[in-house]
């Protein structure tokens, strides 16, 4: 384990994606993407919506105890932001799995307005039909977003740890790649908000399995208390986009720790596992 750990153990702060406001909403872009065509995409906040505490205010989760009603709101108001309907959002019931699934316009609404009818045991959405709004659901874990803007194929990936080390972002280029003709080297890549090596500690059958998904790769994790680290959960998620092929300059890393900065985010570990929940969105517009 000990080739894991850096020096430092610093989390990578350079905020590559750019915060947005419009409507009162607050909402996260990446600029990469948002330099494409044919593509709309934001990460959402806390901020802009109608839920109360513990879930103020843009929750946009329908799993965690808040008022359905307020919810279906919140996600209304975060398609509407995308010139998009709530019939055309998709969603999978993520179970920290690494199952990808390509979805068209016949799944459109499925998962929208209930959890029931989501798309179960799956934690990747792929698309390369207009119109299709992806939609993955995160307080902690990794959103990954990709786009080839030379196929016209767009994805969504839920990375928590088990994800991570089931390696979901390899997976999700690898079905780009066979069911949709991509190539990894044309494959836009944005890693979201997520819990950070600041605040993310975790015990040694984690660290194993890292080791594990990638073996012989240091600087993902510094030592904490006796048998527990600081685990760089979107390094771990970087890497193993390159290793599956993306260019290291079609990365874009957002920086930031969603437990630190729960004026911002939701955090599960943060306010003790009783929040809401972002939302990573993403549709080609057929442009």
């Amino acid at each position: 384990m000990q080739g894991m750990f850096s020096i430092e153990g610093d989390f990578i702060l350079d905020q590559g994606f750019v915060i947005n406001e419009r409507e009162n909403l607050v909402f996260l872009t990446v600029p990469a993407l948002s330099a494409c065509s044919g593509v709309t995409h934001a990460y959402t906040t806390r901020r802009g919506g109608t839920s109360l505490e513990p879930y103020a205010s843009l929750n946009m989760g329908l799993h965690v105890g808040d008022d359905p009603e307020r919810v279906i709101a919140n996600r209304q108001r975060a398609c509407r932001l995308l010139g998009a309907d709530i019939s055309q959002m998709v969603a999978g019931q993520q179970v920290h799995g690494a199952k990808v699934v390509t979805v068209g316009n016949s799944f459109c609404g499925r998962g929208s307005m209930s959890r029931d009818d989501a798309i179960p045991g799956v934690d990747a959405l792929v698309t390369a039909e207009p119109g299709v709004l992806l939609s993955s659901y995160y307080a902690d874990c990794v959103p990954l977003f990709f786009m080839d803007p030379v196929r016209k194929v767009v994805a969504l990936a839920h990375a928590g740890w088990k994800g991570t080390v089931l390696r979901i972002g390899a997976a999700t280029v690898n079905h780009m790649q066979q069911e949709h003709g991509c190539k990894a080297g044309d494959i836009i890549a944005g890693i979201g908000p997520s819990i950070g090596p600041c605040c993310y500690e975790v015990d040694a059958p984690v660290i194993k399995q890292v080791e594990g998904c990638l073996p012989g790769h240091a600087g993902l994790a510094r030592p904490g208390k006796p048998g527990k680290w600081w685990l760089n959960l979107p390094e771990v998620n970087r890497r193993v986009l390159l290793e599956a092929g993306i260019r290291s300059e079609n990365i874009t890393m957002a920086g930031y720790c969603t437990s630190c900065r729960n004026d911002l985010f939701f955090s599960h570990r943060g306010e003790n596992g009783w929040t809401g929940r972002m939302a990573s969105l993403i549709m080609l517009t057929g442009g």
